[in-house]
This record gives structure tokens, sequence and C-alpha cells, in this order.
């Protein structure tokens, strides 16, 4: 492998807003369809572990859409995933989340303002206009004295009400900041519609390209696109390591349960695997009758609480996938993975059967059980990883298990996030490691290595099904026994 490190242009801004919910998706969106239409490769990012908003991205950008995120990742593997895009890309798009300067503590670590900084790029301030004329000046003067050496180039108007309203803000703006208005967005009534996660997601979206053509519109009509991009081709040049590398031979085949009901994958994480040596077989739980010939299988994230009815009535799928891992197929899940493998889902009552590996049921809860990012360390011998091995991710579920899983072993414990409960996270079933947390490849290379090496067979099970009574203090269940 012979590597060579070259500078390249790398055009790219910040889209950022004041709060959650304040319109940075939709902006995001028509920017970056607008942006293609008028002949640019966009390479979309979303700032945060989001699936939804990047899947979004990316479709309005024609290129799978990534995450930046310095939690999740090294601030080295942050710089090397976007400069990566100067390749084969005219222009980047960063997607901010919550609001600019919101992070882990009082100081903002990890905010969108920390990432904006760290990979310099101008950040384009989205600004809600609502019953408000000068304050609003106020705010994004508060946001530019909070961090002086944040590079805030412009502003965006959200929700406008009047021409006069406008007026009075663009203003105030110039008066007391000294910032360019680059657009005013009036009170839309469309939106793309939102679910207990968030957005609904592209792949389930009725008119998916209509509704991103939508967004362009709305950006062309009220937004200075052209100016945007001349902000964002201020950003310095970024340095480039030209790699010459060639896959391995794929030497395994790993299917990924990809449908409407799981769809939360990194990109990352899937080329992960192929550089790893796998070939994906993409899966669909919903309609295909058996499972193929397959080494190992990854089952991610997605809503199998919204598809419960339709996984369950495939049943011949689900006792064929339950007889192969039975069997000892290995099997790297992330919580709607688990929520699918475990006896039951119950949803508003109803309880659907699911493969039945994990001698858990799972139940939907009207709000959140976990949400935010995890810190975990492996403390039990697994297939996977050694113990002792840390990692990071993390959770946004609504489901919760039943106690009863207190006689499964688990090889998780907990330092932050919520999991299974009681600190604890990752159940084993012979070669399945199930939990609620997501990975991102890009913060775990080993994660894909490991993967690949346990469908090759270089690691089997030891049977870890035991009852309560014969669990050792090598293994602990989620009620701490």
């Amino acid at each position: 492998m012979n590597s060579v490190v070259v500078q390249r242009a790398l055009p790219r801004v910040t889209i950022a807003g004041l709060a959650g919910d304040s319109g940075k998706t939709l902006v995001s969106l028509g920017l970056i369809a607008t942006l293609r239409s008028r002949g640019y490769k966009v390479a979309p990012f979303k700032k945060g572990p989001d699936f939804i908003d990047s899947a979004w991205a990316g479709e309005a950008a024609g290129f799978a859409g990534r995450n930046l995120d310095t939690f999740l990742m090294s601030e080295q593997a942050v710089l090397r995933s976007l400069s990566s895009a100067a390749l084969d890309h005219d222009i980047a798009v960063i997607e901010g989340n919550r609001g600019l300067f919101d992070g882990l503590d009082a100081k903002g670590t990890h905010s969108t303002a920390y990432l904006a900084k760290l990979v310099r790029a101008p950040v384009v301030l989205l600004v809600d206009a609502i019953k408000a004329t000068r304050t609003v000046a106020a705010q994004v003067k508060g946001c530019q004295a909070i961090d002086p050496d944040l590079w805030i180039a412009g502003v965006i108007l959200n929700r406008v009400g009047t021409k006069r309203q406008e007026k009075l803000i663009r203003e105030a703006i110039a008066l007391e900041t000294g910032l360019p208005l680059l657009g005013a967005i009036p009170r839309l009534p469309d939106k793309l519609p939102i679910r207990h996660l968030g957005l609904l997601t592209a792949i389930e979206h009725p008119d998916t390209k209509g509704a991103v053509e939508k967004a362009a519109e709305e950006m062309n009509r009220y937004v200075d696109v052209s100016e945007i991009a001349r902000v964002a081709s201020q950003a310095p040049a970024v340095s480039v390591t030209r790699t010459t590398e060639h896959k391995p031979a794929a030497r395994v085949r790993i299917g990924v349960l990809r449908d409407r009901a799981f769809s939360f994958y990194y990109p990352e994480n899937l080329s992960a695997l192929e550089t790893a040596g796998a070939e994906l077989v993409s899966i669909s739980p919903i309609t295909d009758a058996e499972l193929p010939d397959i080494d190992g299988l990854y089952a991610g994230g997605g809503f199998p609480e919204v598809y419960a009815d339709q996984l369950s009535a495939n049943r011949t799928f689900r006792v064929d996938l339950k007889k192969r891992i039975d069997q000892g197929l290995p099997v790297w899940a992330e919580c709607g993975g688990l929520m699918y493998l475990s006896r039951s889902i119950t949803v508003q009552g109803t309880l659907y059967p699911m493969v039945g590996v994990l001698p858990v049921s799972v139940e939907q809860i009207a709000r959140p059980q976990g949400h935010g990012y995890v810190q975990a360390t492996v403390d039990a011998d697994n297939p996977f990883y050694n113990e002792g091995h840390e990692l990071r991710g993390h959770e946004f579920h609504y489901s919760r298990i039943r106690e009863e899983a207190g006689s499964v072993p688990t090889v998780l414990i907990l330092k932050r996030g919520i999991g299974l409960g009681h600190n604890r996270d990752g159940l084993l079933v012979k070669n399945t490691l199930a939990s609620y947390i997501h990975i991102h490849a890009l913060g775990e290379p080993d994660w894909a290595t490991a993967v690949v090496r346990v469908a090759k067979g270089e690691h089997t099970y030891r049977d870890l099904t035991v009852d309560r009574t014969k669990i050792t203090h090598q293994h602990h269940s989620i009620c701490g026994w």
C-alpha cells in the first residue's frame, strides 16, 4: 500500500441553528439539492450520530451521507473523513445538530461549533424569526461573543412573517453583527413527516424525490445559494492522503438486514466490512422466505416496532434464521436487531412473536428509554472482543427489555448510557452479541475485522445459554447478579 499526502481545495459550509427542530435539515437538503442541480458534486455530512438526517442528505446529493462526530471517533478520523471528500467532490455541506453550542458539558464539548472549528468550516446560522425583530440580532451577536474564534459567515432567517419584519431584522443584524443575511424563509406549512425517532426515513417516504425537490425549490426562492457557495469557497485547503490499496478478495459472506424496517447503517461500517474481506448480502426479513447462504449476519437498527406485524407474519424466515443462529451463525446486532432477535415485541398492548434467539421480550414505551452517547467496557468472554476493550457508541430507543433478561449473560458494563438497564448491555447467546449500542467503524477500527474473523470461524462459541443458578462471576446479568 502506497500513500502520498496532497493539498486539495474543499469548499465547505456548516448549517447550524440555535436549537433543535429549527429547520436545519430542510435547509441542508434544499441547499445540497440546489447545488447538485447547478452541477456541483456535493459531499453530504451530518454532525452527530444521526442515521435519518444523513440518509436524507444522501438522497439529495446522490452520494451516501456520512457522519462527523468527535465523541464517536477521534479528531484525526473526523478530519480524514472530511478531507477524503476532496478527492471526488466539489463542495461539502455539513448539517449541525441541536443548538450551535450544545455539547456534552457547559463548555460545549463535541458541539456543532466544536466540529466547525475543527474542520475550519464557515458557519451559516439559521435563526427562528417568529415574533421577533432586533432580538434576532441579539441572539446572533451572542453567538459571536461566546466564541470569537468561531467563523460565523452569515445568517438565514426561518419562519419570517412579513417583508417588514424581514427588513427590520436584516438592518439590525447588519448594524449589530456586521453579518450578511443570506436568506429569509417564510412560515411554510409543508414539513417532512416525523415520528418518535425524528423524521420519517428516506427509504419509507412515499415520495422521497418530490420531498427533496420541494426543499430545493424553497431554497432557490428564499436563499442566496450562490453566496453560500462563495462563502464555502473561502474555507482553507485540506490535506488528503492518496492511497493505493487493494481490497482483499471476499472470503466470507455477511448478510445485512436491509429494508424499510432496518435501515440504520453507517456507510463506513459497510465499507469497513468489505475492506476486511466480506461480501455483503442484503436481506429483507419482511419479504425474504429464507436466509441465504451466509457466514455471518449484521442486524442493524431501524423500526422493527413499526413493522412488527409484517416481521412476525414472515414466520418461515424467522424459523430459518433461528435455526441457523442456534447452529452457530455469528451475529452482530444493534438496537433494532436486538429487538428482532428477541422472543417478542409488544407494541400498544399487542404482542408480536419475533425470532426467539434471545430469551427476552421487548416492549415499546411512549417515552425514550435510552438516548445519548454510550461508553462501555467488555468484561466477559465473547467471540468479538477481548475483555477490557472499551467501546464508544450511541443509543436511541423507546423499547425496554423485560425482567426475564436476568438469566441471560451480558458482556458489557456501561460507564455512560442506559443500555439494557443496571449499567449492563451486550446480551450473549452462542455467537450472537446483541446490544442497544450503535458503533461507528471510524471510532471502532477493529470492529469490522472482528466480525469477519468470527464469520470465518476463527472463534467458536462456548455454550453460555445457562440458567440463573449457573451464572458465574465471569458473566453478568442485567440484574447485577
